[in-house]
């Protein structure tokens, strides 16, 4: 470093006749000429003062002055200038060495640990600062924690300590079990007893029953979706399809199901145009899915042994819903149909097929005239499986709708057609398969 570029620099003609005045034999660290040098270093302002109106002589290198750092000074002339005080320091920012150690770990703040309370939430540091300081004192910031009004059991295994109550266990399988038995029981009696004294007086039961499943059905249609489906010529046309089917054989109940419909599409037209389409539509659907599909019982009942048939037909279709149940709630882990009915297996599938083929063996053997076991055992299959599409299907109509059940009027059960949905697919199925083995009576 040489003395123009440590003191500034300054003006050629003034730097030529100062080293003039110096002469040859003064040497480089000398005094300097007090003509120009203007006043010395002044330690209490940290910086040199500028003197003389010479726009060169103003413009000086001082070093930075960095908050808390500042430069710090040896004492010791620098070689050549033994008047001036050497400075030492950094010459820019970025050459501030970092905080030692021992100065961070002084201003860390060492904040207390939360032992009570539940796990408060946001950042660590933000729920220490709020539980404020050990000692009661001023916390850093906020109000101290008072902590949870209730705070929880400190030792949840305690027997002492009172937890939350707990939730009622649901029922097995979605549904009361003691009121669906007993329910089931009671329906079954009812049929038995028709069967029993008059078969008139089963066609008026199975009658209600249908005109019933369609009030439940048109209503929920109203509900959910908005579809005016006209009851009075379903109801009435329903009765004729069961009463025709029943005297004049299933010929008869195809002529009144056509009547049924097109009673359904004039019955529609005293209303607005609006919708009529879908309307119809729908009452067409509900006159074939219920009252039609009932004819086939009318059918089997019209046979000389028409009562062992329907009593066929119904105890098998149970004995799949039975056999179902029973298996899927035991060993049911591999859902059957997930997406339309979650609570059916494919071991509860196999539970009901194996129960149907066993009482579709002792059914064909000891009730229905020349009978066999074999073909009581194709029977069950067939109604098992017709059992199984017939209620996944109305739990796809179920689901479309956004409903659980159809009705309430049976307890444990649902309504008329949460127990007509397995029974109506199969009545046409085991029509079908005894005409083929054994005649159609």
């Amino acid at each position: 470093m040489n003395d123009d570029s440590f003191w500034g620099p300054t003006s050629g003609d003034r730097g030529a006749e100062a080293r003039a005045q110096q002469g040859p034999g003064t040497p480089p660290g000398g005094p300097v000429p007090p003509s120009w040098a203007g006043p010395a270093f002044d330690p209490s302002q940290q910086q040199y003062p500028l003197h003389g109106t010479d726009d060169s002589a103003q413009t000086q290198y001082l070093p930075p002055v960095v908050a808390g750092v500042g430069p710090e000074r040896s004492g010791q002339p620098e070689p050549g200038h033994e008047s001036a005080p050497r400075l030492s320091g950094p010459l820019f920012r970025d050459d501030v060495p970092p905080p030692q150690p021992e100065a961070a770990a002084e201003q860390t703040a060492i904040l207390p640990p939360i032992t009570d309370g539940p796990p408060m939430a946001g950042p660590p540091m933000a729920a220490a600062a709020m539980a404020g300081p050990p000692n009661g004192g001023v916390p850093n910031f906020g109000a101290p924690n008072p902590g949870p009004a209730n705070p929880g059991p400190t030792n949840p295994g305690a027997p002492n300590q009172a937890g939350p109550p707990a939730a009622p266990k649901a029922p097995k399988g979605g549904r009361n079990l003691r009121a669906a038995v007993g329910v089931g029981l009671g329906l079954g009696a009812v049929v038995v007893a028709s069967l029993i004294v008059f078969k008139w007086l089963f066609v008026i039961v199975v009658a209600a029953v249908v005109v019933v499943g369609m009030w439940e059905l048109t209503s929920r249609l109203a509900e959910s979706k908005g579809i005016s489906v006209p009851l009075p010529p379903l109801a009435v046309g329903g009765v004729a399809m069961l009463a025709s089917a029943y005297l004049g054989g299933p010929e008869a109940g195809l002529v009144a199901l056509a009547l049924t419909s097109l009673a359904v599409l004039v019955w529609r037209m005293s209303e607005p145009p609006e919708n009529y389409l879908r309307d119809v539509t729908a009452g067409i659907f509900t006159a074939f899915y219920v009252p039609f599909l009932a004819t086939f019982v009318m059918l089997m009942l019209a046979a000389h042994d028409g009562p062992q048939r329907v009593v066929l037909f119904m105890v098998l279709t149970v004995c799949s819903d039975t056999g179902a149940y029973a298996a899927g709630s035991r060993f049911g882990k591999h859902k059957l149909a997930p997406r339309i009915s979650p609570g059916k297996t494919r071991e509860g599938l196999a539970g009901g097929v194996l129960l149907c083929m066993l009482a579709g063996a002792l059914g064909m053997q000891y009730l229905i005239k020349d009978g066999s076991w074999w073909q009581g055992l194709v029977l069950g299959a067939c109604v098992a499986v017709s059992a199984t599409l017939g209620d996944l299907g109305e739990s796809m109509i179920k689901r479309d709708l956004g409903i659980k059940d159809m009705g309430t009027l049976l307890p444990g059960h649902g309504g008329i057609m949460d127990r007509l949905d397995s029974l109506l697919p199969t009545a046409p199925v085991v029509w079908l398969v005894l005409v083929g083995f054994v005649g159609a009576g």
